[in-house]
């Protein structure tokens, strides 16, 4: 990890909490988003874990307006623009840019298998029509494609894309990906699976995006101070408490039951209601 790099550190796929009416809960957005300052956490909000794709487009709105009120001060605000329309990502990140944010984060389309060539052209064309700074996100668990690294590799030449989050299970991957970009000040590789983060870390990953971070974000502030410390036995003690405290909502359960999951783990700390958007 380079100290001249911008997008480092721990970013927490915030949950998106929700009334039992199905609309934004901004009491629980400031204690979810308080709780990750206070360690020192920047806030990923309408990713996989946000139920993002589950959203009606006016909460996705609200959140973004609730992220800009509650944001911390010099800290970075990342937001997920992902849609199987091409301009609503495009007009969705023009409204981020209004509000605060800092950095969009998109995946593939997810109906229609894609051709390389297609992945090309998707991710250079949103490039090229927004404002902001854009994270490449695979995870196959729900496009059921992978974004294959000399895609990801040409990608990363483009002016506007700055990174891959890559929640892809695979080590050979990782190394593979971190061989070729753990030296790039213009391009960051962080990591979306929470099981692999102590290893990711040493290994020269930019960052870290775990759930748990969600549940407790304390972990995560603490395994980065490990790593800086070079102590890897309080790493690894780490990384075996995100595993633990992970299996409570992720253990024999779908991805979209491990949601619900872990919105109830978090209803019983205080920080929001335990309630999920159909059809999950």
């Amino acid at each position: 990890m380079s100290n001249k790099k911008k997008y480092t550190g721990v970013i927490v796929p915030a949950v998106t909490p929700l009334t039992e009416k199905l609309q934004l809960d901004e009491t629980a957005v400031q204690k979810i988003f308080a709780a990750f300052y206070q360690n020192n956490i920047a806030p990923f909000i309408l990713g996989t874990t946000g139920e993002a794709a589950s959203l009606p487009l006016q909460v996705k709105k609200d959140y973004v307006q609730a992220a800009e009120k509650n944001k911390k001060m010099g800290s970075l605000l990342y937001a997920g623009i992902s849609s199987n329309v091409l301009a609503e990502s495009i007009e969705f990140a023009a409204f981020c840019c209004l509000h605060a944010v800092d950095v969009v984060v998109a995946t593939l389309p997810s109906y229609y298998a894609l051709t390389e060539k297609q992945m090309l052209r998707y991710f250079t064309t949103l490039a090229d029509n927004i404002a902001l700074p854009l994270f490449i996100y695979n995870i196959p668990a729900t496009t059921h494609m992978s974004i294959t690294l000399p895609v990801i590799d040409e990608l990363s030449r483009h002016k506007n894309i700055v990174g891959i989050k890559d929640s892809e299970r695979s080590e050979e991957r990782m190394q593979r990906s971190l061989q070729l970009w753990k030296d790039r000040d213009d391009f960051h590789y962080i990591l979306g699976w929470a099981a692999k983060s102590a290893d990711a870390l040493l290994l020269g990953a930019d960052g870290l995006v775990p759930s748990t971070g969600n549940l407790y974000p304390e972990i995560y502030a603490d395994m980065m101070t490990a790593f800086k410390n070079s102590d890897k036995e309080k790493l690894y003690a780490m990384q075996k408490l995100s595993d633990d405290y992970g299996a409570l909502y992720q253990s024999n359960r779908t991805l979209g039951e491990s949601l619900h999951e872990l919105k109830r783990l978090m209803h019983k700390k205080g920080l929001c209601e335990a309630v999920v958007m159909p059809p999950l």
